[in-house]
């Protein structure tokens, strides 16, 4: 009776930790790359940053994610997911180490490691959710979703006070995430403890598949669903400070407008993977998310920044479902968790490659149309893609089958 309440009451921590290891990995995998936005003009005047140098700031992280994000997946096998996890944590430190130090070089060489180590937790987290929740997917996803929201959202408001709070300018707007790194790393190495102290507890290694992830054409679907989604949201986040200046708006009003855009997310986020995971298809989701989507570049071409704030809810309502959407995929259109860490590998190696390019193109198109139309009518035509992948993707369809 006492060993039965005993192992009870031991599987109660490690849900707990689990549960724990979630929310903070995925706390550490949008807010470094949001926090820079609200403090750009500072950076870019305390480094003497041309446009070009400006936009590497979020698409050297996006190509990180390309580069490695299926060669995570391959070590995943041999390493197991939450050394991985534990691998990221201390990459990503590191690299928001070197990224407050000053140097121009060291900025984007501590962008560089942030990337990588976002891309290590980016990949691996969907396995851990299906491989320790596989019973719960749709409610640990919407929590993954809406603890990344969240900090990010903070990310995009407080950057600015951040800074004047700690007295350090933009290094303390990006320094202090290395507080919620750290927190990840201790909530990680707890788990590793508490795994050593009890053998008969269930690990979080990945059973083998041999299956080629690039000839499904489903995983293709998926993959370039996910870097359209991605390629808006990260045009928005490197560029709407600079176009809402143009549209007469203040450094810090931008910021709450980014901020509106993540917390708008953060239900959002939540409920729709519970939803869609009751679903049979998620094809009307996806028609809903494109409508709005375009709607919103539409608005931002003729109404420039009147009803910003109606439009930042539109971007954060549309963005919310098609961020969560994304990751849920990963589980639901696999059988595996190998598979879904395979998936997500592929998934965040095509996609992000796709979502690096948008801001250069973004911002280069606005350097041959100064009114930022043409920039706006970029995202619209990468919308109108997303819906053709998107109608495929959200099929009741296997990446196996």
């Amino acid at each position: 009776m006492m060993k039965n309440e005993i192992k009870r009451n031991a599987s109660y921590a490690l849900l707990i930790i689990n549960v724990l290891v979630v929310i903070l990995i995925s706390s550490n995998l949008r807010s470094p790359i949001v926090a820079v936005s609200p403090v750009l003009g500072d950076v870019r005047d305390a480094l003497k940053l041309d446009n070009f140098q400006v936009s590497l700031l979020t698409s050297i992280p996006l190509f990180m994610f390309a580069a490695c994000s299926v060669l995570v997946s391959r070590f995943s096998n041999t390493l197991g997911i939450s050394k991985l996890l534990m691998y990221s944590v201390i990459i990503l430190s590191f690299g928001l180490f070197l990224r407050i130090t000053g140097s121009l070089w060291l900025l984007f060489l501590g962008s560089l490691f942030i990337g990588l180590g976002i891309c290590i937790g980016n990949v691996v987290t969907p396995g851990y959710v299906k491989n320790n929740f596989p019973k719960q997917i749709g409610l640990m996803t919407g929590i993954f979703a809406v603890s990344m929201n969240l900090t990010a959202a903070l990310a995009s408001g407080f950057s600015v006070k951040i800074g004047e709070w700690t007295g350090f300018g933009w290094r303390g707007s990006l320094g202090i995430w290395l507080v919620i790194a750290a927190l990840g790393l201790l909530v990680l190495i707890l788990e590793l403890i508490f795994n050593k102290k009890n053998p008969e507890q269930p690990k979080t290694a990945l059973s083998t598949s041999d299956f080629n992830m690039f000839k499904s054409s489903q995983a293709w679907n998926i993959s370039a669903f996910m870097g359209l989604q991605s390629l808006f949201y990260y045009c928005m986040v490197a560029w709407l400070p600079s176009f809402l200046a143009d549209y007469h708006m203040q450094g810090e009003s931008s910021g709450w407008v980014l901020f509106v855009i993540q917390i708008t997310m953060i239900p959002i986020t939540f409920c729709c993977p519970i939803i869609a995971s009751k679903m049979k298809d998620q094809r009307i989701m996806i028609i809903f998310i494109c409508a709005l989507m375009f709607g919103s570049t539409m608005m931002f071409v003729f109404l420039k920044s009147e009803w910003i704030y109606v439009n930042a809810v539109i971007i954060g309502i549309s963005n919310g479902l098609s961020f969560s959407l994304s990751i849920l995929f990963f589980s639901a259109r696999t059988k595996s968790s190998i598979n879904a860490v395979k998936i997500s590998g592929m998934a965040q190696s095509v996609g992000y490659l796709i979502a690096a390019f948008g801001p250069p193109l973004f911002g280069k198109l606005h350097d041959w149309d100064v009114s930022w139309n043409s920039s706006f009518y970029f995202l619209s035509a990468a919308v109108v893609l997303m819906f053709f992948f998107g109608m495929k993707a959200a099929r009741n369809k296997y990446v196996e089958d």
